[in-house]
């Protein structure tokens, strides 16, 4: 019998994804301190991808200690603007200033994945996406605000791919999938070769 899969996250678009793509699960929310690693993190000079990989290996871990026989995975995303790591925008305000900040620019969205079985990590990956936002203008700017603060202050950068946010892109590179959040494509890789999944 394949181990059940418990998903460390109360995010629903990851949850979606896995029901999507008809994997079984449970969501199990791991209750850690992210404002609090990530800051330590930093402090210590960690980069923005090793505190991706930290943060989603700090759910895996705390799930897993309480459910040993389960695999459990943990997910985080990081934005890395040169180096600056965006955290959710608290307000209008924090939206529209990380958006002034990422305006014409390039920066990379790091989504790390990590499963846990019996308190020990067994996997890990984190997906790079790399993208360049458009010089967009102020009107413009003000009104995606007003129509989708509501939406966006869950989603580091001020945008959501899924959305309105698409039109302040020039250009993507990389894995849908792991802008949404999560390296779904690498995880079910795993899981088959596991035999977790079906060939």
């Amino acid at each position: 019998m394949p181990a059940p899969l418990i998903l460390a996250s109360g995010s629903e678009i990851r949850a979606q994804l896995l029901s999507k793509s008809n994997v079984g699960y449970e969501i199990i929310k791991a209750r850690v301190d992210e404002d609090m690693i990530r800051r330590s993190l930093q402090a210590e000079g960690a980069s923005p991808r090793d505190v991706a990989d930290a943060l989603a290996e700090a759910k895996a871990r705390k799930v897993s200690l309480k459910h040993p026989e389960a695999l459990v995975l943990g997910c985080d995303q990081v934005l890395d603007f040169q180096g600056t790591i965006f955290s959710k925008p608290a307000s209008v305000e924090d939206a529209r200033n990380q958006l002034l900040l990422l305006r014409g620019n390039r920066h990379m969205l790091l989504s790390a994945a990590v499963i846990y079985q019996g308190g020990e990590p067994l996997w890990r990956h984190v997906g790079v996406v790399r993208l360049q936002m458009r010089q967009f203008s102020n009107d413009f700017l003000e009104d995606y605000l007003s129509r989708n603060f509501d939406s966006i202050r869950h989603s580091v950068g001020g945008y959501k791919l899924e959305e309105e946010g698409v039109r302040l892109f020039d250009k993507i590179e990389g894995d849908y999938f792991t802008v949404l959040g999560m390296p779904l494509l690498e995880i079910l890789s795993y899981l088959t070769l596991r035999g977790d999944l079906p060939t």
